[in-house]
């Protein structure tokens, strides 16, 4: 217990399964954390369920800079700097061809899963360099690393981050600032439960089961087991690891 305390940590989608599990799991580790997204609601919401005192939100949009550096100054005045900043908000888009897909979906999608993690690790950076160093985790997913149809402008998202990751790690290892992503397999969010129903329209049988027959473990992850990898990226047990695609898929990249 404890690896994180003292620390301050920015989690975007911070409403979503993967951030609401990462949120629980840096604060029994001692950290205090601010969840990021973008309906107020929703993230009252979570702060209600998690119940802790070292818990705050701020409402904002990860594609535009401005509330990306609000959300920083909020962790400076409220908790007095930045140590931990995980990238994962993100969203799934439509699911169609390359040539049917609308190019505002294209925009959409690469706004908030490309654009968003640039813009946090520039306004993010700065803050950690002042307290000498710190751990900035991206999500990215199995579609960063191989193609998956019918949703190109996700893949193509989750394959930026990773040029952002390994660019970034090497920029910031003289500031003490290690970088790396986490790349899961289908997580049980609401995210996933979007893209069964999207492409439901073009698949006959249980989407769910196609997608899991794909995963050797035969089951989707759960939002938990993400979060304990970032926890462990974004503590001290991860000190000599940095510019790293870590994959968490039970097995479907192996």
């Amino acid at each position: 217990m404890n690896k994180l305390e003292g620390k301050v940590a920015i989690i975007t989608g911070g409403a979503g399964g993967i951030g609401k599990a990462a949120a629980r799991q840096f604060i029994l580790e001692g950290a205090e954390v601010i969840v990021m997204d973008l309906e107020e609601d929703s993230l009252i919401q979570t702060c209600e369920e998690i119940g802790s005192n070292r818990l705050s939100y701020f409402a904002g949009n990860v594609a535009i800079l401005e509330d990306n550096l609000k959300a920083v100054e909020v962790a400076k005045e409220r908790y007095g700097g930045l140590d931990i900043f995980i990238a994962n908000a993100g969203i799934a888009g439509e699911a169609n061809l390359i040539q049917d897909t609308p190019e505002d979906d294209f925009d959409k999608v690469m706004a908030v899963n490309a654009k968003g993690p640039f813009l946090g690790l520039k306004a993010a950076i700065p803050a950690m360099q002042l307290r000498g160093g710190g751990s900035i985790v991206i999500t990215s997913s199995t579609a960063g690393v191989t193609g998956a149809p019918r949703i190109s402008p996700y893949s193509m998202s989750k394959h930026a981050v990773i040029g952002l990751m390994r660019t970034a790690a090497k920029e910031c290892s003289a500031m003490n600032i290690r970088v790396n992503t986490v790349n899961p397999a289908p997580v049980d969010t609401n995210m996933i439960h979007h893209l069964e129903e999207e492409l439901s329209q073009h698949t006959e049988g249980d989407v769910k089961k196609l997608i899991e027959s794909n995963i050797p473990l035969g089951r989707y992850a759960e939002p938990i087991e993400i979060a304990k990898l970032m926890l462990f990226l974004a503590s001290e047990d991860s000190s000599f690891i940095t510019g790293s695609v870590y994959m968490a898929d039970g097995g479907s990249t192996s």
